[in-house]
């Protein structure tokens, strides 16, 4: 079966928009089931995080502790196959405390995507950061 620019590029900012949901719920379960069983993801200045179960337990340990939304923007399908694609998005991600909304990391994801024939996961996300607040109370 042949897949189409449309139908690729329609699944990926699905899985990015979904990636960010679940991280701002704090559902490692569901963000887990988004990357390929050998994915990895890259936090600039804190690590590489490799495998499902790795990948699991990270998520749960960074369950956020307030309102917290990740607004994923300018989503560029970058290269694609039937087998692979890449794409890189702009994001910000909003914190809430008691003073309100703030913006607390500017930052760009680039993501790569394997398609096993049963749909797309995340092989791998590297994310680069323009800025960062830290939170206040």
């Amino acid at each position: 079966m042949s897949l189409t620019f449309a139908e690729v590029a329609e699944e990926l900012r699905a899985i990015i928009a979904a990636h960010a949901q679940a991280q701002d719920d704090g559902r490692a379960d569901d963000l887990t089931a988004l990357y390929h069983p050998q994915g990895s993801f890259t936090v600039p200045g804190v690590g590489t995080y490799e495998g499902t179960e790795t990948i699991r337990e990270t998520w749960k340990a960074w369950a956020p502790t307030r309102l917290q939304r990740h607004v994923i923007t300018n989503t560029v399908i970058t290269e694609w196959s039937a087998e692979q694609a890449k794409a890189t998005s702009d994001v910000v991600m909003l914190t809430h405390s008691d003073a309100g909304w703030a913006v607390g990391i500017v930052a760009r994801y680039f993501d790569t995507f394997r398609n096993s024939g049963a749909g797309w996961k995340i092989w791998r996300r590297d994310e680069e950061f323009f800025g960062w607040t830290p939170p206040t109370a």
